[in-house]
Order: structure tokens, then sequence, then C-alpha cells
């Protein structure tokens, strides 16, 4: 298949540890409940690296600064279960980074794609629906060690 027969969704991603707890937001669309890493699209005009910050903000309320790029992911979404149905299937690139609060408060999103922010225990991660990405990353930070 060539580059030019589907789609790529480029997303930032951070991961933000205090302790033994891990900062995650629960997903409203596409698969509500279930719990991820704050982050998401990047926009046209931005940096990977702009899309982690502002994404951590919309969906948590902290200001954070970029670290270590911890890793990249890459999955595929068949046509079918696009949330924006084209006909193409999209290919999603996950890039992860550590980032650190620098500011702000919790709170959780409004009328965005999640709609509550937490701090969770990374042992009990396993009592939380959570999309895959979460134990990668948490794996390429080392916090699953603790």
């Amino acid at each position: 298949m060539e580059y030019t027969d589907y789609d790529t969704r480029l997303a930032a991603y951070g991961v933000i540890t205090d302790g033994d707890r891990v900062l995650l937001a629960k997903l409203r669309f596409p698969e509500a409940g279930t719990w991820t890493l704050p982050g998401g699209g990047v926009e046209f005009e931005e940096t990977v690296e702009q899309a982690v910050v502002r994404e951590i903000r919309e969906e948590t309320g902290f200001e954070a600064s970029v670290g270590a790029l911890l890793g990249i992911r890459h999955h595929v979404v068949p046509a079918e279960r696009r949330i924006h149905a084209n006909g193409r299937p999209m290919k999603a690139v996950q890039v992860v980074f550590r980032a650190t609060i620098t500011g702000g408060a919790l709170r959780s999103e409004e009328d965005g794609s999640t709609d509550e922010a937490a701090w969770v225990s990374v042992a009990q991660l396993p009592h939380h629906r959570h999309g895959l990405i979460v134990p990668i990353a948490l794996g390429w930070a080392g916090a699953l060690s603790r």
C-alpha cells in the first residue's frame, strides 16, 4: 500500500508521574471511559513538543514542560473502525515524551475528547480500563517497576 492510499494521524502524549502515581485523562470519545495519557492530535502548524504542552493544558489544567522523547508507537486503524469514516485506513503515530508540571491546577476538560483528569496509582492501573499506550509508555519511562 502506498502512503497516498491511507491517512496518517500524528499525536503527542506526555508521561507525568508523581511518586507512584501517573496523570491520566479519561476519554469521552472515541472509547468512552478508557483512561489514557494526556495528549492528542498534532495540529498542522504545531511541533510535537508544542502539541503535547497544549494537550496537557487542555485535558488536565496543568502547564507543562517537555522532557525526553520516550518512544514512538504506531498502529493501523482499519477504515471500518475510523471515527470519521472516509473509506480509508489510518496509520496512527503516537509520539510520547516525559513531561513535568510547571504550573496550573488539576481540572477536567470541558467540551473536549476527555471528561476527567486524575492522578492514578500505577499499582491500581489493572483496575482502570486504559488504552495500550499507558503501560507501553510507563514501561518506556521506567515507571512500572516502582
